[in-house]
């Protein structure tokens, strides 16, 4: 018994050893020599937490500039303010942020010291959301993996912007002044592991070009796309969620095999102009065509049926996958047949 009771007690003091290293670690606790852990200064402007020492609060507070940042700082709020430049200066000793909230200022291009972002090598997080910006802020740190531009008035993406940024995995440019001419077949080079690539509300007439290849999620809706070129999705094999709502669409300017590819697991094609029910992989789950001019549903037509790909044949171990369909308002009258939940098996919800 006394062995058992030692041997637990090692265990459990091993185990709190290792996650008190660990701790330190997440939180990259300084060496009692290192002066930066001393500095516990806090802008007359702001909020320092006693118990959140690596943030700092400066939202809310009419600010036309940007303090000086402590150099101990993570996590800095700085939304809601009246700024309208980023310098260099105030970030100089700020080498540890990961997290900048600048949105619902006054920013501008012009603003934007060069170097004054760039410079900061362990950012992870940037939110220049509710600014000013006509144009999308270069250059950025490598280190960036999200970069939050939305209700700006962007209209430019200057060549080479994203070039350095291997390591962005969101982008977030919806509600601005985008034009097919702002995309070059390159603009997008570069973010070779961005998964979510937001332009809902912009002026697209077209897909944009050339799309890094791991994107996952792609929102479109809200532009004034009428088509979608032969092969688009070749591109972007990984895409699982695709939302087209609110644009132009019609069967006309579909592919000729529509949507179905294997990977679109949620399409949303709600308030297009489709007048018939796109074909669709067996491997779809969620369905949006609400809103269009669609009159009648042809199940013989668009039941998937199982392809030369291996891919695909193993959905069919289980049958087509779709579970949520939504077809109200469109000139479908019901009742709805019953051939299309023989078909879709595992439909949970039909909206018609």
């Amino acid at each position: 018994m006394e062995t058992t009771i030692s041997f637990l007690i090692c265990v459990l003091f091993t185990a709190d050893t290792a996650w008190t290293q660990s701790v330190r670690q997440a939180y990259d606790v300084y060496e009692p020599e290192d002066w930066s852990v001393h500095d516990f200064s806090c802008p007359r402007e702001c909020f320092c937490p006693p118990s959140f020492p690596t943030a700092l609060y400066c939202e809310n507070r009419g600010l036309k500039e940007i303090p000086p940042i402590p150099a101990r700082i993570w996590y800095l709020y700085l939304e809601n303010n009246l700024i309208e430049t980023i310098p260099e200066k105030p970030f100089v000793n700020a080498t540890q942020l990961r997290w900048i909230n600048l949105n619902k200022n006054k920013i501008t291009n012009y603003g934007i010291e060069k170097g004054a972002l760039s410079q900061l090598k362990k950012l992870l997080f940037l939110f220049l959301e509710d600014n000013e910006l006509e144009e999308v802020p270069s250059p950025l740190p490598r280190s960036l993996e999200q970069l939050q531009l939305a209700r700006n008035k962007v209209s430019r993406i200057p060549q080479g912007t994203f070039s350095n940024l291997e390591n962005l995995t969101l982008l977030d440019l919806q509600h601005n002044k985008l034009l097919d001419s702002a995309f070059q077949r390159d603009t997008f080079k570069g973010l070779k592991n961005l998964m979510q690539l937001n332009m809902a509300k912009n002026a697209l007439r077209n897909m944009p070009p050339r799309l890094p290849a791991n994107t996952m999620q792609l929102f479109l809706d809200n532009n004034s796309i009428e088509g979608i070129p032969e092969n688009y999705f070749n591109v972007i094999p990984k895409v699982a969620f695709l939302r087209l709502n609110h644009n132009k669409l019609s069967n006309a300017g579909l592919p000729s095999r529509g949507f179905d590819v294997s990977s679109i697991l949620d399409l949303q094609l709600s308030h297009n102009r489709l007048t018939k029910f796109p074909q669709i992989s067996a491997r779809l789950q969620h369905l949006h065509l609400d809103h269009n001019k669609i009159r009648s549903v042809n199940v013989s037509l668009i039941c998937p049926t199982p392809t030369t790909l291996h891919a695909e044949q193993d959905a069919f171990i289980h049958g087509p996958q779709l579970s949520y369909l939504r077809l109200d308002g469109n000139e479908i009258q019901p009742p709805i047949p019953m051939d299309l939940m023989t078909c879709f098996k595992l439909l949970q919800a039909v909206i018609i």
